[in-house]
Formats: C-alpha cells, structure tokens, sequence
C-alpha cells in the first residue's frame, strides 16, 4: 500500500497525464482520447511505482535489468508519451508533435521512440510479444518482468487466447496482463459485439492467477501488480475502469474512442480537469 504523500503524487501525475492527453489529441486532430483516459491510473502507478525502469534508456548500467513494457492497445499512445515524458525518456515539448508527420510521437508507438521496446497497433498480437520476451528473460535467467496493458475490445482476436494459453504452459509467471475493462470499444459495447464475460473465469480456466481490481483505485493498482510480481503463475489483472474517465461528457461514450475535440469541447475538458 502506498503512503498518503505518494497516493497525492501519483494524483497530481494522473492529472497532469489527462491534461497531456487532451491537449496532444487536440492539437493533432487526430488521436484516442477515450482508452487514454481510461488507463490513466493504471500507467502512471506502473510506471512510476512498479516497474524498474531505465530512464537513461540505452545508457543506463542497469538497461538490461529494465522491466519491458508492451503498449498492446497501441492507439492509445497518448498516455504512454505523457508517461514517458515525465520520465524523462524525452522532454515534455516533444508530445505537442503527437502524430505530425516525422515526430517520434507515432499514432501508434514504435521503437525509435525512446522508452518504446516495441512497435504495436495491430489489435491482439501485444501478449504474444509479451511472451517471447517474458520467455527469452526467463531462458537468461533475467529477473526483470514484462507488462503488458491490453484493451478488452482487442480480446475477441483469437490470437489473444493463444498467448493466454501459452504463458502457464511455458511457466511464465514474469508476465504480467493488465486488461484495460472499460467495456466499450470502437463500434460500442463489447458485450454486444462478441461478450467476454465471464472473462475472470475464463482467464482462470487457461491457468492464471486473476486478480480483479477498480482501475482507478491507485491504492488498488499498486497493491495488485506487487502481488502479481510474487504469483508462481502469469497474472491477468482485470482493472474496471471507465472510457473516457475524468471528462464528464466522455466518459462510457464510445463515441470517444477515436476522435479529437472542436475549440469548444477542448476548453470545456480542460476546465473539468484543472
């Protein structure tokens, strides 16, 4: 559990993240704001509480020893930039060049881009990249673990549950899943476009340890991915959250899933998240 001082840090973080999000997408035109906004909480505790990073990228003495991360819900970039800027994996002017044309800031992320290990946006592929990698560490003996944050509309690509069964199979209990629940996707809800649930006893059922949390809940972030880092099984953390969380006129809109604001809808975001 984290102190008081550190849950208000990751807060003010949080802010500053959706703040960055909206004022990327917005000055593109062109983004997606709605999964961003949703896995706000999840990637600023993770990066900034749990994973051992190497801010330094390639220079860092400890590079090799760096816990790998795999953006599988790769449209939503935009928190992931934000995150790595306040890293200081690049400066933070960089991500007013999100999606222009030569920027290191792609639509999708790619490994030019410092901080970025692979490049992704093809929906369902993130977990079984997340395996080669979780399996090479392991074959090292490297004690570095490998996250991967998924989008729950990307589980419906049968590719996704290769990955699920193959993980306990070759015993990769350094993988780390993070599904991003927020329920909708690009054409709505998802459980009226091909239903998941019940998808913690179908995660079950493959042989991982689920672990079922608020994605919003700080506390409840941190307090699963430490457990998870002790599973004797790949863990699938299944974080509820909310599309479009902290925008009151986006959020459970799938509407919001990929499209930039107009003058009016930028100010009016930007006022609800001072």
């Amino acid at each position: 559990m984290l102190k008081d001082t550190e849950i208000k840090e990751i807060e003010a973080l949080c802010k500053e993240n959706r703040q960055n999000i909206i004022k990327m997408v917005n000055n593109a035109q062109s983004g997606h704001i709605g999964g961003a906004l949703s896995s706000t909480e999840i990637m600023t505790v993770l990066f900034h509480k749990c994973m051992q990073t190497a801010p330094k990228w390639k220079k860092d003495k400890n590079y090799n020893k760096r816990d790998r991360f795999v953006l599988s819900k790769g449209h939503a970039s935009a928190i992931y930039y934000s995150v790595l800027s306040q890293l200081g994996y690049f400066p933070k002017k960089e991500l007013m060049t999100f999606r222009i044309f030569g920027s290191l800031l792609q639509g999708h992320p790619a490994p030019f881009c410092p901080g970025v290990e692979v490049a992704t946006g093809s929906l369902g592929q993130g977990l079984s990249i997340a395996c080669g990698i979780a399996l090479a560490l392991k074959l090292d003996k490297n004690p570095a673990h490998v996250f991967v944050l998924m989008g729950d509309g990307e589980l419906q690509e049968g590719s996704v549950w290769e990955g699920f069964m193959n993980a306990p199979e070759r015993k990769l209990n350094n993988l780390i899943a993070i599904i991003d629940r927020n329920r909708l996707q690009i054409d709505g809800c998802t459980e009226n476009i091909k239903a998941l649930d019940p998808l913690n006893k179908k995660l079950e059922a493959f042989n991982w340890n689920v672990i079922e949390i608020n994605g919003h809940d700080i506390n409840a972030i941190y307090d699963a991915i430490e457990a998870a880092k002790t599973s004797d099984k790949p863990t699938a953390i299944i974080a509820d959250t909310i599309k479009g969380k902290g925008v009151s006129f986006m959020e459970n809109n799938a509407g919001w899933h990929g499209k930039a604001t107009n003058n009016e809808e930028f100010e009016k975001a930007m006022k609800e998240l001072e």
